[in-house]
């Protein structure tokens, strides 16, 4: 009798626990499904109550790409080219600090670390006019240069990396060693393709604030054929703000890069976060 209570008593309480979990998806769904949906309707219809388009105007998205002053395809190749060379760099850079500070043992390394994890600290806004200062000295402002150079190195992904690193046995480097391998083999060949769950999910993470950074592009860029989507984005609802349909369409288009991104690393994202925080 007691069995079966405590039977039906966990499965009341995962019933309850689950009906909850979908309530939430479901709400937190809602706001991206009448964006999509308001992408497909004519002007007229976004105002109405209805959430279902009449006819499903697909035009709309073509109508994006021809709009008089909107740079739409351009703007999206420079996001997504400024975001892949940021995650390249971020990555390799973070990789290479982790390794040396997990790996390496040098004077004051851990102190160094220590000071370097710091900066975590600094908000990028206190940031922002020293390293647009830079840009002036170094001729760099309104560059892609500019833009992807600053973002290059990252605290955050140096401590990811180096958190992951720390767990795997040091006795495969003493292995490579004594089969001849250098430091940089080491590094290339063994420790680097261990790593790929927390690769990955920096890679994720830089990506996706890197695609939607809107703070130091406004700063820096002043050409409109250079602007980044969310700068392009400002521009598009101040000039076309009465056009819903056509801007629900432009944010459509705008994150289907990073749910692809996520869709297809998502194992490798939660085991990444799994097992970067296993040891300190």
């Amino acid at each position: 009798m007691r069995e079966n209570n405590r039977f039906f008593g966990n499965f009341t309480k995962l019933l309850i626990l689950n009906f909850g979990l979908t309530l939430l998806a479901v709400l937190l769904v809602l706001p991206f499904t009448w964006m999509i949906l308001a992408s497909l309707k004519l002007l007229e219809e976004v105002e109405l109550d209805s959430w279902l388009p009449e006819v499903c105007q697909w035009y709309n998205y073509v109508e994006v790409f021809n709009m008089r002053g909107i740079l739409f395809g351009r703007w999206y190749w420079n996001s997504i080219f400024v975001a892949a060379w940021v995650t390249f760099l971020q990555v390799l850079t973070s990789s290479m600090a982790a390794y040396s500070f997990s790996r390496l043992e040098w004077k004051g390394r851990d102190k160094i670390f220590f000071l370097y994890l710091a900066t975590m600290m600094l908000p990028g806004l206190v940031m922002m006019i020293p390293n647009y200062q830079n840009m002036i000295r170094l001729h760099l402002v309104d560059s892609y240069v500019g833009l992807i150079l600053p973002s290059a190195f990252s605290a955050f992904g140096t401590f990811l990396m180096r958190q992951f690193m720390m767990n795997i046995p040091k006795s495969l480097d003493e292995a490579a060693e004594i089969d001849g391998a250098t430091k940089w083999q080491l590094f290339w060949d063994v420790v680097l393709p261990l790593s790929r769950p927390a690769l990955v999910t920096l890679t994720i993470f830089t990506f996706i604030a890197s695609y939607n950074n809107l703070f130091w592009p406004l700063v820096l860029m002043k050409s409109p054929d250079k602007y980044t989507l969310p700068i392009g984005m400002l521009a598009f609802s101040s000039s076309q703000g009465q056009q819903t349909n056509l801007l629900m369409a432009a944010v459509t288009m705008s994150v289907l890069p990073m749910i692809l991104i996520f869709v297809l690393m998502q194992k490798q994202l939660v085991k990444g976060i799994m097992l970067g925080g296993v040891k300190g």
